[in-house]
């Protein structure tokens, strides 16, 4: 019975047991259904985030096999996990993968913390295409790793291009002389390029930080800020020209266009400015201008001066008939007669007449001159007296004349009326006195300073200065100065015609004048002449005739001019001469034919309508060898030497209007010359 009751007991223990092993397996049970319904439902909540997420997961194990990927990952690689099986390999041939993987996990086992150590690597996908990727790993603690992916291909690209873009700039920036730099709403410099210390001699380091209109010149400043300005506001470029202040202190003359860049964000507008130096450019335009103004103004005084000249050819011939005529009356009318005086005021009126054409050719360049190498500052010395008289006392005269001035050719009767004329302009424009400054030197002008002299080539050349303390002109008074009858000065006081004489002797001598003055300021002339190496000539004396020579010689008279022909044909008769008379070429060849006797002389214009005096005579000179030829014109010798310009020297030439004793002097000196000239 015991025997029975233990038994039981032992059973009734097992049935308990098992009992509670029934609940304890029915409560894992419903545990493990409980850890499998929630890992479902992790599964179901976090199997779309990893299969929809736009970057690649993957997971490798321990052995570095890839045991999951998600779609994207086969976006990105085009590789499925089958793939990888086959071919992990192309992962761990990335550059330093492995190297990577085993950082990873060294880091975890010394204890360090590190979620996420990100990399980036060029792999290459399934279709052979080459892109980079971003990785972004997790280390699980079972050893396992969490790889993400990110395909940067595109951005990658977009860097390498605008560091390529940047590196180009930089080198256009660093390598260009034009000046760049970027500045900030208050125009403060931030980049600036290398050329600022090229061109300005300002380095990179001295600019940064400093206000770029503060290198700008004072008068441009106000206007390139206002520029700057409304740029900023209507948000485009804009474009200045202004000076910059080298570091050296000299300014030069830039052209600038800048732009402003809005990036947005906050971040405040600058402005990107480029410059370009224009001095030299400038100072171009600046002396093409200034040659223009010369250019016209000379262009006008020639266009004058032909008309001067061609109104003075045709009046003298009126005036050699007038005092040609008055001198046949006096030589008849008895020196008691009344009428002799009237007769002789007619003279003296020619003769004034005469000295205003005179002024006039001279200003035309059709003035007689008879030009001789001179040393100017005998001539200066000798002048002198005569200038202190022309000034007055009130008028204090310096000379300052150097021993070693260079020689000249020209006219020294010319250089004296030049001289007197501006001794009385200076005189005139100091009323209540002053000083009167006289000085010469040699000079010599190089390309650039020549250019500012027009018509005049680089070289060696003497120059006089004329400088008085008067009144001075204005801008508009210098622009007119030496045209013909233009004058300051009261009716009655002056021809106008002294100033425009002075600039056609210059002219007439090959040399250039010119003229600094401003009101209040006084007036300088200079004149620029030739310098020649020639020696001087010494001036022969000549004996003067005592009365009008006589003659008996045969002398053809050419001229288109009738009432001058008649003159000139009477006045030889009344010397004694044998005259023919024939206005134009034709007749004068059948007057040759008729004629039995020699020609000893003609006489001839040198303008004519038909044939040219000079050509006429080229053609008589063959039937009369002997001849002699003395030309005459209301032009000048200066016409008659471009006519004559392969005849060489010896020109004879009478300048109308002259009177019956010059001419009858003249006549009998070329008749008694011992060679024929033409």
């Amino acid at each position: 019975m015991k025997d029975e009751n233990n038994a039981r007991g032992c059973l009734i223990r097992k049935l308990q047991k098992l009992n509670q092993g029934i609940v304890e397996w029915e409560k894992t049970k419903a545990e493990l259904k409980q850890v499998q319904e929630l890992l479902q439902k992790e599964r179901e909540t976090f199997f779309p985030i990893l299969h929809k997420a736009p970057y690649g997961i993957a997971l490798i194990d321990n052995d570095g096999k890839i045991t999951y990927i998600n779609p994207a990952f086969t976006n990105i690689t085009g590789y499925t996990l089958e793939d990888i099986f086959l071919g992990r390999q192309w992962l761990h041939k990335a550059l330093g993968f492995l190297e990577y993987r085993e950082e990873i996990i060294n880091s975890q086992k010394r204890g360090v913390v590190e979620k996420c150590i990100e990399k980036t690597f060029s792999i290459i996908c399934k279709n052979g295409e080459i892109k980079a990727i971003e990785v972004r790993p997790t280390l699980l603690d079972d050893g396992r790793i969490v790889m993400i992916l990110f395909d940067i291909t595109e951005r990658k690209r977009a860097e390498e291009a605008l560091s390529h873009s940047e590196e180009q700039y930089r080198l256009i920036a660093e390598n260009t002389k034009d000046l760049i730099c970027t500045l900030d709403l208050q125009g403060n410099f931030h980049y600036v390029s290398p050329s600022f210390k090229e061109v300005l001699g300002y380095s990179p380091e001295e600019l940064t930080g400093l206000n770029a209109f503060s290198l700008i010149h004072p008068d441009d400043r106000e206007t390139t800020m206002k520029i700057y300005q409304q740029a900023l506001i209507n948000k485009e470029a804009g474009n200045a020209e202004f000076r910059y202040r080298h570091k050296n202190g000299n300014w030069r003359v830039f052209e600038s266009v800048g732009s402003w860049i809005f990036s947005g964000n906050g971040v405040p507008p600058q402005s990107v400015l480029v410059s370009r130096d224009i001095t030299e450019r400038k100072q171009t335009e600046e002396k093409m201008a200034a040659l223009q103004v010369q250019l016209g103004q000379s262009q006008k005084m020639e266009a004058i001066g032909r008309l001067g000249g061609g109104i003075a050819h045709d009046f003298n011939n009126i005036l050699a008939v007038i005092q040609g005529y008055s001198d046949l009356c006096l030589f008849r009318i008895p020196k008691e007669d009344p009428l002799r005086e009237d007769i002789q005021a007619i003279t003296n009126a020619v003769k004034r007449a005469a000295n205003l054409i005179s002024q006039l050719l001279a200003f035309s360049r059709r003035q007689t001159m008879k030009m001789e190498v001179i040393d100017l500052n005998p001539l200066l010395q000798d002048l002198e007296k005569m200038l202190r008289r022309v000034i007055g006392e009130d008028v204090e005269l310096v000379t300052t004349l150097p021993d070693d001035l260079g020689r000249v050719k020209a006219d020294p009767g010319q250089i004296e009326q030049i001289l007197l004329n501006l001794a009385v302009n200076a005189r005139d424009a100091m009323p209540s006195g002053g000083k009167l400054t006289i000085e010469t030197a040699n000079v010599t002008l190089k390309e650039s300073s020549s250019q500012n002299h027009m018509g005049l080539t680089p070289g060696h050349y003497v120059m006089i200065s004329i400088m008085d303390t008067g009144l001075g002109m204005t801008q508009e008074v210098k622009d007119r100065i030496f045209e013909p009858f233009f004058t300051t000065k009261e009716i009655g006081k002056g021809t106008g015609l002294g100033l425009s004489m002075v600039y056609g002797i210059v002219k007439q001598s090959g040399g250039h004048i010119g003229v600094d003055s401003e009101p209040g300021k006084g007036t300088t002339f200079r004149i620029y002449l030739p310098r020649v190496d020639e020696p001087l000539v010494e001036v022969e004396e000549k004996e003067e005739i005592a009365g009008p020579p006589l003659g008996n010689e045969t002398i053809l008279v050419v001229e288109d001019e009738e009432e001058v022909r008649k003159l000139v044909a009477r006045s030889l008769k009344k010397q004694g001469y044998k005259v023919l008379e024939a206005s134009q070429g034709k007749e004068v060849f059948s007057l040759c034919e008729e004629q039995g006797g020699p020609i000893h002389l003609m006489v001839t214009d040198v303008v004519m309508p038909e044939m040219t005096g000079v050509e006429l005579a080229k053609h008589i000179k063959q039937v009369y060898p002997e001849m002699k030829v003395l030309y005459m014109s209301g032009y000048n010798s200066d016409r008659v030497a471009i006519d004559c310009e392969n005849l060489g020297k010896g020109i004879e030439f009478i300048q109308k209007p002259f009177t019956v004793y010059n001419l009858a002097r003249k006549v009998r000196e070329v008749l008694d010359k011992q060679f024929s000239t033409v």
